[in-house]
């Protein structure tokens, strides 16, 4: 099969709607499908850059030199510029690899929690999210595993690299980890739940719990408080 051709979307250099465009072209494709590229639609692409966008929107390279890449089993970013608020998950869950939205486990309670807070104004909806309560949605590691505890370190730290590209690109509002764990293996070993000293990529950074079911400390109260004192910290 003939990759797609995406180099209308990447030529002229770095756009903040790229990552959009690609996260339609993903949700077109079939797992293994894959696109590609001219060289000199990306040239004016920082390498780093279109690495971590094309890694982002679900693809991972199979012809490095000819620009070819394939779509993986996993959810496309939903970002852009002028974001309140980037969230960032540890990981997609296989289900929600398959049903194309975040945080889609039956026992998951991001939304309720991110709805109670007013962080979002739409159920188990990413588009709306970003749309209307400019809230876009990205992951640490873009590899959809049943559990997060099946990530390694290497992954994660491999993920603060792309994350960190990304921010200094888009410049949210604020930064918000979901899963304290990702960012102790990556960042700091003994960071708590908050805003943190150090702003990442030059924006602040919250970090917060899981919300997996799995995770019985945080409640969605608990969460709801942590996404209230996040909207504290972004724009209006």
């Amino acid at each position: 099969m003939t990759p797609s051709d995406v180099s209308p979307l990447l030529a002229g250099g770095p756009r903040n709607d790229a990552p959009m465009a690609l996260w339609e072209v993903h949700r077109s494709l079939a797992i293994g499908d894959r696109i590609a590229a001219d060289e000199s639609a990306v040239r004016s692409w920082p390498s780093d850059l279109l690495a971590a966008v094309i890694e982002g929107a679900g693809f991972s390279a199979v012809e490095r030199r000819r620009r070819v890449w394939q779509r993986e089993r996993t959810l496309p970013d939903t970002t852009a510029g002028d974001l309140r608020v980037l969230l960032v998950g540890l990981n997609p869950s296989l289900h929600s690899a398959d049903v194309g939205f975040g945080f889609a486990g039956p026992g998951n309670r991001f939304w309720p929690a991110a709805l109670a807070a007013g962080l979002v104004t739409a159920d188990r909806d990413p588009l709306e999210a970003i749309t209307v309560d400019r809230v876009g949605m990205t992951d640490l590691v873009k590899r959809a595993t049943p559990r997060a505890d099946a990530l390694t370190s290497a992954e994660y730290v491999h993920g603060i690299g792309r994350l960190r590209v990304l921010v200094e690109w888009l410049r949210p509002g604020v930064v918000c980890i979901i899963g304290l764990s990702g960012w102790r293996v990556a960042v700091d070993r003994k960071a708590v739940a908050g805003l943190q000293e150090q702003p990442f990529g030059g924006r602040p950074v919250y970090v917060m719990p899981n919300p997996s079911g799995v995770n019985a400390h945080a409640t969605p109260e608990v969460l709801a408080d942590h996404f209230r004192a996040v909207l504290t910290l972004a724009p209006r």
